[in-house]
């Protein structure tokens, strides 16, 4: 079965995800901030669901939680002191559906590398592999990437309608700056499925 996202909502999801990611991950502290109301960080997720994601050219695996947004309406990440997690965002569509699924991770934290460290390395024709809750392996190819500055975060390209089942990674990247505690940068990599 697939389902069609509207781009209202896609675009509503990009808006909190360019805010949320000036989080990526750093190992310098971050500022003083009040705790959301009782908004767990992940959710458990009963249905149709990716479980993992690996990036074979760059050594990335990882078992995928699944994010929402908090009641400030940033999408929850994981946690800094755990670098290696990646999480699939919810409100985008379950990779192999129509559409482009989002995956997140942290560039670094806790004075190391993320599980997305080295996406910028990832090049058009390299392949993205994710597993789903019913067992399928989906093989997807990178089409492109792009790093761009977070003020002007790609909001139609990354959340707008598609056409076919697509895969959308995110992360920091560029300088990071430490007055913001944050990267300047985004590091978006685009693939589309293959198998």
């Amino acid at each position: 079965m697939t389902r069609k996202y509207g781009q209202g909502a896609a675009i509503a999801g990009a808006l909190l995800l360019s805010l949320t990611l000036s989080g990526c991950g750093s190992d310098a502290p971050a500022p003083a901030a009040k705790p959301p109301a009782s908004v767990p960080v992940t959710k458990p997720f009963v249905g149709l669901r990716p479980t993992s994601v690996e990036i074979p050219k760059i050594g990335a695996k990882s078992s995928l939680i699944t994010v929402l947004p908090n009641k400030d309406g940033q999408i929850s990440v994981p946690s800094v002191k755990t670098p290696m997690q990646a999480a699939w965002y919810r409100l985008s569509p379950v990779p192999g559906e129509v559409g482009p699924a989002i995956v997140l991770g942290h560039v670094d934290g806790n004075h190391q590398p993320g599980i997305f460290y080295k996406l910028k390395d990832v090049n058009p024709g390299d392949e993205v592999d994710v597993e789903r809750s019913d067992g399928k392996k989906l093989k997807f190819v990178v089409d492109h990437k792009d790093q761009v500055p977070k003020d002007t975060f790609p909001t139609q390209a990354v959340f707008g309608n598609a056409d076919k089942p697509q895969l959308r990674l995110i992360t920091c990247g560029g300088v990071f700056d430490h007055a913001e505690h944050s990267y300047k940068d985004n590091i978006v990599v685009y693939a589309n499925l293959v198998s």
